[in-house]
């Protein structure tokens, strides 16, 4: 990470941009309340418009033990929030021709070549049958490629990846290489195409990133995004300087309250192994604000462009096959409803705000992370929000993210 930019603020009066100002103090309080009662150790919440900072607000600690408070400049782990950024990665490469979407992912990492598919058994005896469609690039990007995580705790195959050693990290001593060449030899969930499972898919997404450029992930991510879209705050780890900025990390006790775990913690204090496409980075909310105005600026930010807008479009259509959404095309895993919500090349895409009762716009793009943060983006309405905190897993408080959208829309009155 290198010297921080000036100092995040609020850059427009919320009239100017369409907001109550006391409707958003709505939102400051509501979610005040997991502070004070605490579900959440603190959070920091950022909204624009127009590419404009609207609303900035935090609550509660970065450390509650030391007594730390959250701020403008506070680092978190982002964990899934990632996953579009290696989205985009993979799409500036596409973009120069290196692939094919309907590419075989075994063009790059021969060891999916011949995978297998799941059909009945137990994690020591599966019985498994040749897949006949390969997983291609787009499967990847998509999370239709029949892979898995480890943690979700809802399938055999999961118990074989856990097995394997993949929880909630990977198995001591493998790079993302050999991490590959692991999960190719696990047998996939379903054929490739025909469901959609959150899964390791990004972290092969990455790993095809690297063969494709010939860079490293981290290398191709500093030199290609992040330094030129001046994230100075984002890496896979945090250097010692930054270390006091560095959120600690909690997990939920049984009656639901924030306890610290630094056992889990402490790996965004060093560099990793693996360089994780899917789940890997750490950044700051001013840092992930210039990213989502990079895609809200279809591919451009301050001049420099990284996509395409016609990439960006496409990207943000529903890739899922006949349109289908995630609440009967998926597996979802417990985080808020899925009806209708669809999956573009590296995040979600709303298709019917009725259907998925919020009051969103069609069109909007979003995701999450496994410490309870998330984003989304309204293209409609030129909004972009992002809230952090460090609560792991987000399944904790499945509603916080509706309740962000429902929270915010109210207070956009023009």
């Amino acid at each position: 990470m290198s010297v921080a930019g000036p100092p995040l603020r609020v850059e427009v009066e919320a009239r100017a941009a369409g907001f109550d100002e006391a409707r958003l103090e709505r939102i400051d309080r509501h979610f005040g309340r997991y502070v004070e009662d605490g579900r959440l150790p603190g959070w920091l919440l950022l909204i624009s418009r127009g590419g404009k900072v609207v609303h900035l607000s935090t609550r509660g600690h970065r450390d509650v033990e030391a007594g730390l408070a959250v701020e403008p400049d506070t680092l978190f782990r982002i964990y899934s929030m990632t996953k579009p950024i290696t989205a985009v990665a993979a799409m500036m490469l596409y973009e120069e021709g290196a692939f094919d979407l309907r590419d075989p992912v075994s063009r790059f990492i021969p060891a999916f070549d011949g995978v297998r598919v799941f059909k009945q058994g137990t994690a020591l005896r599966a019985v498994t049958v040749p897949a006949t469609e390969p997983i291609r690039i787009w499967h990847l990007l998509t999370h239709t490629a029949g892979l898995t995580y480890g943690f979700l705790h809802r399938h055999v195959v999961d118990e074989m990846y856990r097995a394997a050693g993949f929880e909630w990290g990977f198995p001591q001593g493998l790079d993302l290489a050999a991490c590959c060449e692991r999960w190719a030899s696990l047998p996939l969930l379903f054929e490739p195409g025909t469901e959609w499972n959150y899964s390791v898919a990004s972290d092969v997404l990455g790993r095809v990133v690297e063969i494709a450029s010939g860079r490293s992930l981290d290398a191709f991510f500093a030199e290609r995004i992040l330094g030129p879209l001046g994230m100075t705050d984002t890496s896979f780890f945090v250097a010692p300087a930054d270390a006091a900025r560095l959120a600690a990390l909690y997990l939920p006790d049984p009656t639901g309250r924030a306890i610290r775990n630094d056992a889990f913690g402490a790996a965004a204090s060093r560099p990793p192994l693996v360089h994780s496409g899917g789940g890997g980075l750490v950044s700051s909310v001013g840092d992930y604000h210039r990213f989502a105005r990079m895609i809200l600026g279809g591919g451009q930010l301050d001049g420099l462009r990284l996509l395409s807008g016609r990439t960006v479009r496409y990207m943000s259509q529903n890739h899922l096959p006949g349109g289908a959404d995630l609440g009967t095309f998926g597996r979802p895993f417990g985080e808020a409803p899925f009806a209708g919500v669809g999956f573009g090349l590296g995040f979600a895409v709303l298709e019917d705000p009725v259907r998925n009762k919020v009051m969103s716009s069609v069109g909007e793009l979003s995701w999450g992370g496994a410490a309870s943060t998330a984003f989304f983006i309204d293209p409609a309405e030129e909004l972009i929000v992002v809230f952090l905190t460090q609560l792991l897993p987000s399944t904790t408080h499945p509603f916080l993210r509706s309740q962000l959208r429902q929270l915010v829309y109210q207070a956009l009155v023009e």
